[in-house]
């Protein structure tokens, strides 16, 4: 077992204090988005034998498991973080496996660096990822009734929206949301500039569920995403709540901590709220244009006291333990690679305790229990 030391990364969208309350320790003054723990080379976790990314690829079978190297070869297949947004995520979706595959190829073949700004596809991977909250968490997820958005529209009072109000009550569905979400992000920014001040002083004025889009326009004012936003379903995750978003689905994270679990990938494509590329033809050639309601998870207790958040992937599973005081220990050996975080209490992996925001990684087959009184979350995969 090997205690992690994690890179916190300083994105400006983080909070700065959450995180750190978490740590339990002071405040930086500087923003403190996401934790990573994992094997990602971006910012691999460290432990006493060095780089967990190069303790598996110096002895993958060992450290994750013969069943887990031959089902998603000899890497970690999912990347843990502990997440804290104090202002709205890039408005975003995920492509799925061919996607990814295709992309990143098509990308290689074009000779487009890695590094290059305008690159879509760093790798060939997909992106599933769950987010689960620490403490109330508002997002946006998937598309929501068109005529639900063309009301939160038309209540704004703005003429130069009148247009997207009455496509939206346009008949098929997905093509009314297609439409207006293409129109959106197709449209000269400066003309639209007036539109989404208009839009903002509105929400503001108006408050309750139009609040959000006021805020959203703070951070990102002008930018055609706080429109976007409108056409989404808002969210809000109470602590233990989670949700799950698969490839094509449009959404983002406006602010609350979580933890979140993704497959070990970086293929974002935005749609707005962000100064970063925005691909609008290979973005409509990804996004779902599915209204529904988003599905909030909560997790399935088992006899032994895991929690477990069902999701319908293999490259990670997420699993949470509430231990009371005196409760017995249960054992948590796997044949898959573990890593443990802390989020509550001082429980125990095996012989280490651990504070709020400390986790260890735990090999393929090595015999472990947790003991103590608090909460922790188990990360591993299926194989």
């Amino acid at each position: 077992m090997d205690r992690l030391v994690n890179t916190v990364r300083p994105y400006a969208w983080g909070s700065t204090t959450a995180i750190p309350e978490l740590l339990g320790v002071a405040p930086t003054g500087e923003p403190q988005a996401e934790m990573w723990m994992g094997a990602h080379p971006g910012a691999p976790s460290l432990t006493g034998r060095g780089p967990l990314d190069e303790l598996i690829a110096a002895d993958p079978v060992r450290e994750l498991g013969p069943a887990a190297v031959e089902k998603f070869g000899p890497r970690l297949p999912f990347l843990f973080k502990v997440l804290a947004a104090g202002a709205p995520l890039s408005l975003q979706v995920h492509p799925d496996l061919d996607q990814a595959r295709a992309g990143f190829a098509a990308e290689e073949a074009a000779g487009i660096p890695l590094d290059d700004p305008r690159r879509n596809y760093k790798d060939a991977n997909h992106k599933p990822e769950l987010i689960c909250a620490l403490t109330p968490f508002h997002g946006l997820c998937g598309f929501r009734d068109p005529a639900e958005a063309a009301d939160a529209m038309d209540a704004l009072g703005v003429d130069s929206l009148k247009p997207y109000v009455d496509l939206l009550h346009a008949h098929p569905e997905e093509a009314a949301l297609r439409e207006v979400f293409t129109a959106l992000l197709t449209a000269d920014r400066a003309d639209l500039a007036r539109t989404v001040a208009e839009a903002a002083h509105a929400a503001a004025r108006l408050g309750g569920a139009h609040a959000p889009y006021a805020g959203i326009a703070h951070h990102y004012p002008s930018d055609p995403g706080v429109l976007a936003a409108m056409l989404l379903n808002p969210v809000t995750l109470q602590p233990g709540e989670a949700m799950f978003l698969g490839a094509g689905v449009p959404h983002a994270y406006l602010d609350g901590l979580g933890v979140e679990i993704m497959a070990n990938s970086d293929n974002v494509l935005r749609c707005g709220l962000t100064p970063k590329h925005v691909d609008v033809p290979e973005l409509l050639r990804v996004v779902r244009f599915e209204p529904g309601d988003p599905d909030i998870l909560r997790p399935e207790a088992s006899a032994s006291g895991e929690e477990v958040y069902d999701t319908p992937i293999d490259e990670f599973r997420l699993s949470r333990f509430v231990r009371a005081e005196g409760a017995a220990p249960t054992d948590v050996t796997a044949a898959t690679p573990q890593i443990v975080l802390a989020v509550a209490g001082r429980p125990r992996v095996g012989g280490e305790a651990l504070a709020p925001g400390e986790s260890v990684f735990v090999p393929a087959g090595e015999t472990t229990e947790l003991s103590g009184t608090g909460t922790v979350f188990r990360a591993t995969v299926i194989a």
